[in-house]
């Protein structure tokens, strides 16, 4: 007879998972930056800034290495959970300043062709393209780094 053990114990919650937490606290944290960093630049609020991609810090980045840095801190760093985190938070990064990044600068040329377009042309009246898609590597490094530093204090 083959014994089944129990997958969590009574004290393991969603809400004691440190990595999932650090990942959600500096989620916010750069989210709420980002708000203020885009007042800083454009002189006016923009709500949208608290849930939208793009922009100063990376939330992806601040999220991703938030989760490797928890479980670095947490489990060690010769484990597969961190091998997991650390590449993911790689493809995120790399993901960000490449893929994403080219894609919202070829969004600003197009909607740039679209505007110029005469009035009777068919996509004369398209909407606009969303132009902040990726990011700068500044804006990965510095989420990276809140990332690391929410990770840090919450093991503290």
């Amino acid at each position: 007879m083959v014994e089944v053990a129990a997958s969590s114990t009574s004290s393991s919650s969603i809400f004691t998972n440190y990595p999932l937490l650090s990942a959600v606290v500096a989620f916010a944290i750069a989210q709420f930056i980002k708000f203020f960093t885009s007042w800083y630049k454009e002189r006016r609020w923009d709500f949208k800034q608290l849930v939208g991609s793009g922009g100063m810090p990376s939330s992806h980045s601040a999220t991703v290495t938030a989760v490797a840095a928890a479980i670095a801190f947490q489990e060690g760093v010769g484990g597969p959970l961190f091998a997991i985190g650390l590449i993911l938070a790689c493809v995120v990064m790399y993901d960000a300043t490449g893929v994403r990044l080219q894609a919202g600068r070829q969004a600003e040329v197009l909607n740039q062709i679209v505007y110029e377009l005469p009035a009777e042309h068919p996509l004369a009246e398209s909407r606009p393209l969303r132009e902040l898609l990726g990011h700068t590597p500044p804006q990965v490094i510095a989420g990276g780094l809140l990332g690391i530093v929410t990770a840090a204090i919450g093991y503290i």
